[in-house]
């Protein structure tokens, strides 16, 4: 049940990161807090296996919501950057090299 409290808190913190970084309208609106989600939740369950750190624990709950929105603001600065230079090299081949 954690589990799934993690993974809502943490894709409302995602979308929270989509809107206060610029090029939003490169990439979907459920793209980052997907990407949170999905982040917070795999360090989740890292966590609690591998250091065998428990479900009512401060640490586990502070270190998975702050990865998850951490990994989306990291995919809403580079997404953008990466969406331009495609968008710019694909209009370069298309146009034979004109523009």
């Amino acid at each position: 049940m954690e589990l799934l409290f993690v993974v809502l808190i943490a894709a409302t913190f995602g979308l929270a990161v989509r809107y206060i970084f610029r090029g939003r309208e490169t990439y979907g609106s459920a793209l980052l807090p997907a990407i949170s989600a999905a982040a917070a939740s795999l360090v989740w369950v890292f966590l609690l296996w591998v250091p065998r750190l428990t479900f009512d624990g401060g640490w586990i709950w502070v270190i998975s919501l702050l990865v998850g929105p951490l990994s989306a603001a990291v995919f809403a600065v580079y997404l953008p950057r990466m969406r331009h230079e495609q968008d710019r090299l694909q209009l370069k081949q298309l146009s034979g090299g004109l523009l």
